[in-house]
């Protein structure tokens, strides 16, 4: 796709921040290197290899939230927090080998100063809070190493709530106490709280009792395809009544097609429902999703703001979702 020049001066003028991508568990478990270039080996059924340094400046990005995984299959609960610690070790190494070209920050004001020196900001945020292992104050270590959102679960239960799809699902009870307290000691710690994952009941709690803006990182929206992995109306208007922004995913199961349309379409219908200040980038790149076409990888986001302006959406609004609306979270945070 041929880029237009208003097109073109829209992405400079705001640089991507994308609210999700898993390649620091590439990176813990094959050595994944961030700062180098790479090539999927298989590029029509590539689970990984979509995020590195010199594609996300190609791209145009500002930032990149990177996920931390940990996986507790069979009822494993030991060993999780240090999964955690683990791959932040290793963005910690990539940060030393990219001579300033990455650097891990906190606030909206630090991606700022990081895109002035022609940088890329690197954030952090955990996905299911089973990695905490039980203990709340596992959080304040975490916050300490830099991590800006937790998201209470994934594909399993745990001690704050049940997941929307996966082990443990129970669609009729929401938080649990220890799920309350840890999104109060989230808040109180400056962490967002992000929802992905979530089932609908213990979504609609902690937005009922959030008193800083939520997040969800990477979802679709049932408005504009059905499936498990998308939030509806209700949820959407929850996120955005307290301020909050929600990451379109990339990944073509998830939103009912492949290519830019369906991505566009999951934007316009979150525009339609909540309005210009909720929509943003969650990609889901390097977590085992083959990306919508166009999307396979960084390089591609400048066709994205191409196709939303063709859309009839604002410069303001897309640099709104671009940007600005996660930019406005993290200040508010």
């Amino acid at each position: 796709m041929a880029i237009s020049e208003e097109a073109r001066a829209v992405h400079d003028a705001y640089p991507c921040i994308d609210l999700h991508a898993d390649s620091l568990m590439w990176a813990r478990w094959i050595g994944y290197d961030l700062v180098q270039r790479h090539s999927p080996p298989l590029p029509k059924a590539a689970l990984g290899g979509h995020v590195d340094l010199p594609r996300m400046r190609e791209g145009g990005m500002g930032a990149q939230f990177f996920g931390l995984v940990s996986l507790p299959f069979m009822g494993r609960t030991r060993g999780l927090a240090a999964t955690i610690d683990e791959q932040i070790d290793q963005l910690e190494s990539a940060l030393a080998r990219s001579t300033g070209g990455l650097a891990l920050v906190r606030k909206a004001s630090q991606i700022e100063e990081c895109n002035r020196k022609g940088a890329v900001a690197a954030l952090l945020g955990i996905e299911g809070a089973h990695s905490l292992e039980g203990h709340l104050d596992r959080l304040d270590a975490f916050a300490r190493r830099g991590v800006r959102y937790l998201g209470l679960l994934h594909f399993s239960a745990n001690e704050a709530g049940f997941p929307a799809y996966g082990s443990g699902r129970r669609d009729h009870e929401g938080l649990t106490s220890w799920g309350c307290a840890l999104v109060e000691r989230a808040e109180n710690l400056g962490v967002l709280v992000d929802l992905s994952h979530i089932n609908k009941r213990g979504f609609l709690d902690a937005c009922r009792m959030a008193r800083k803006p939520p997040i969800v990182s990477h979802t679709g929206v049932l408005g504009a395809f059905e499936h498990w992995r998308n939030i509806d109306d209700e949820q959407l208007r929850a996120v955005a009544d307290k301020g909050g922004t929600v990451g379109v995913i990339f990944c073509p199961r998830f939103l009912g097609g492949n290519g830019l349309e369906p991505v566009v379409k999951h934007m316009k219908h979150i525009l339609n429902v909540v309005g210009e200040d909720v929509p943003a980038l969650g990609s889901d790149w390097d977590g085992f999703i083959v990306p919508t076409n166009k999307l396979a990888d960084p390089t591609g986001l400048p066709e994205l703001t191409e196709s939303l302006l063709q859309a009839g959406i604002s410069e303001r609004t897309v640099g709104k979702i671009l940007r600005t609306n996660v930019m406005r979270v993290l200040a508010e945070a």
